[in-house]
C-alpha cells in the first residue's frame, strides 16, 4: 500500500502519490490499483482506529502497488533511498518467486511419489501418508513466513 511503500522509500505518502499521479503513464492497471470507497471503509474498520499513520481522514483513496508498480515508484521518486530500496524490493520478489517455484516442484514430485506408493502394502501406504501430510504442513508453514 502507498503508506508502506512511502515508508520503505523514505518519503511522505503525499510525495509518493504526487509523483505517481504526475507519472501515470508509467503505472498501467497491472502496476497500480486504487482502493474503492468500500475497501477503504473495510480497512478503516479492520484497524479500528482513526490513526492518521494508517491513512484515516485521507483526501484520496489508498494506492496499492503490485511488484512492478513498487519498482516503478522508485524510478519516479529518484531519491538515493528509493533507488537503494528498489534493488532490495527486486531481490525480495526474486527470492519469493524462487521459493514459490521450489514448493510447486516439490509438490509435483510428492504427488508422483504418492501415486507410486499406491501399489505398496497397507501399512507402508499409511506411513507414507503421514510423512506426506507432514511435508505439506511444513510447506504451508514456510509459505506464510
Amino acid at each position: 500500500m502507498d503508506q508502506d511503500l512511502a515508508a520503505l522509500y523514505g518519503v511522505t505518502i503525499k510525495r509518493l502519490n504526487q509523483q505517481v499521479r504526475r507519472n501515470m503513464a508509467k503505472f498501467p492497471d497491472d502496476f497500480l490499483l486504487q482502493l474503492k470507497p468500500e475497501e477503504m471503509e473495510s480497512l478503516r474498520m479492520h484497524f479500528a482506529t482513526l490513526d492518521k499513520s494508517r491513512g484515516a481522514h485521507r483526501k484520496h483513496a489508498h494506492l496499492v502497488f503490485t511488484e512492478h508498480g513498487a519498482i516503478m515508484a522508485a524510478t519516479v521518486l529518484n531519491s538515493p533511498r528509493a533507488v537503494q530500496m528498489s534493488v532490495y524490493v527486486v531481490r525480495a520478489f526474486v527470492h519469493f518467486r524462487r521459493t514459490a517455484e521450489s514448493h510447486e516442484e516439490l509438490a509435483k514430485e510428492l504427488g508422483a511419489l504418492k501415486r507410486t506408493v499406491a501399489s505398496l502394502g497397507t501399512e507402508t501406504r499409511r506411513e507414507f501418508d503421514q510423512v506426506y501430510e507432514a511435508i505439506l504442513g511444513l510447506m504451508s508453514t514456510s509459505k506464510r513466513q
